[in-house]
């Protein structure tokens, strides 16, 4: 509910072109056009500067690329001397694979958004929150209305922001599990082009038909119409679904061979 209501504030402040840092979670592209917004898909940061509304996801999905905190806040400080507006996602901020600038959203310029349905995994509760300077807080929350959150997915989040020793333990729970996957997709050949410890994006010339082959095994994963050679792998849960992906990928390899790709570091 966010990414509209902001891109309509951009809008309503006469923004008309809108820079998403691309490949990036198509939502925000989306909702900018919707709003009225010229968007254009860029791949590095300073060209975001042209722009009088500017999207960020760090660290990104769905390749885990991560952006320095001093780049971030430069391009923020353009912004707000342009009067435009930088929105940085930190949907997957908790993973601890970037740094945060949440404590610099002060400024008309900036606004970050987080997320309980990624590194929480709650995402039935639909709530995320922004973080703004006072007169962008109070716009979004007279857009919002009194009843946007529910009472218990309010005491949830509350309950859930100041639980360090849970954050703890979770990152390092997820580190280990990120290797485990990680370790499974090279057994089987399969490039690795970006990670963070929640996904691991793969490119490989095969890619559609292992899509086909995974949902025949009751496995999902997330494809890309516009990267035909790309997917993202989340996290398994339980052990019987480790040994399910284990067994598709170890009979889909034996069934095609290989097919590499290039990797990329996901933290350039």
């Amino acid at each position: 509910m966010l990414m509209p209501l902001l891109a309509q504030m951009a809008v309503g402040r006469g923004a008309k072109s809108c820079g998403v840092l691309s490949p990036a979670y198509s939502e925000h592209a989306r909702t900018a056009r919707m709003a009225g917004l010229s968007v254009t898909e860029v791949s590095d940061i300073e060209t975001l500067a042209a722009f009088d509304y500017a999207v960020i996801i760090n660290p990104n999905n769905p390749d885990g690329r991560v952006w320095e905190r001093s780049e971030v806040l430069a391009l923020a400080n353009t912004m707000h001397q342009k009067s435009g507006l930088l929105v940085v996602d930190e949907a997957f901020i908790e993973t601890g694979y970037a740094e945060s600038v949440a404590d610099a959203a002060t400024s008309d310029g900036l606004v970050v958004l987080r997320s309980f349905g990624k590194f929480y995994g709650m995402a039935g509760i639909r709530l995320g929150f922004a973080i703004a300077c006072p007169d962008i807080a109070e716009s979004l929350e007279s857009r919002l209305g009194p009843w946007a959150v529910s009472g218990p997915a309010l005491h949830i989040a509350s309950e859930a922001l100041v639980d360090q020793v849970w954050r703890d333990e979770m990152r390092l729970r997820l580190k280990e599990d990120s290797q485990r996957l990680n370790g499974l997709l090279e057994k089987v050949s399969l490039t690795i082009a970006g990670a963070t410890s929640l996904f691991t994006l793969v490119r490989d010339a095969r890619v559609q038909d292992l899509s086909i082959h995974l949902m025949r095994n009751g496995i999902l994963t997330r494809t890309f119409d516009e990267r035909q050679d790309d997917m993202r792998f989340g996290l398994p849960g339980v052990e019987a679904e480790w040994v399910r992906l284990e067994g598709a990928l170890v009979e889909f390899h034996s069934a095609t061979g290989t097919s590499r790709h290039p990797g990329l570091d996901p933290r350039n």
